[in-house]
């Protein structure tokens, strides 16, 4: 009997960041063979592969269509240990060239506690208040640390 799991071979070592980057791949390539994201854990389970190594704060958008289904993942804005600047104004720049109805918010925090911070609800704040100006959505803000938090999950979106 033939199962349809695919089989991955290398040829060559691989780094940790390598195979987070092939698993997120995969993921990304189940989502859109599958459709929409429809659960704050299907996100989770993507960005975790993306997010969970680096040793600095970076602050990525999931931009999504009108089905929820991911038009493009960006890492738009790298910080310190502990920080990450975030400027809507580059968020909506980048809403409006890749045409997104919603998106998803996220980033890391390096010291495995994904609380979020007073600034990461500000953040999340002023960007509903940008992308609300032409009508985009914000779906969720998941902070990845040793676990995820999602704000949609915690009615803080």
């Amino acid at each position: 009997m033939q199962n349809n799991k695919s089989l991955y071979e290398f040829d060559h070592p691989v780094s940790d960041e390598q195979i987070l980057e092939a698993a997120a791949y995969i993921i990304a390539q189940k989502q859109f063979r599958h459709g929409a994201l429809t659960c704050p854990k299907d996100s989770e389970e993507f960005l975790r592969h993306k997010l969970t190594l680096i040793e600095h704060e970076v602050f990525a958008v999931l931009f999504l269509d009108s089905q929820n289904r991911i038009l493009e993942y960006k890492e738009l804005f790298r910080g310190t240990i502990n920080a990450a600047s975030v400027y809507p104004r580059e968020v909506v720049k980048e809403v409006l060239a890749l045409n997104a109805a919603s998106v998803i918010l996220a980033h890391n925090h390096p010291s495995g506690v994904s609380t979020p911070s007073q600034a990461d609800k500000l953040i999340t704040t002023k960007l509903q208040q940008a992308l609300n100006l032409i009508d985009v959505s914000i779906v969720d803000h998941i902070i990845i640390g040793e676990t995820s938090y999602s704000f949609a999950e915690h009615g803080l979106i």
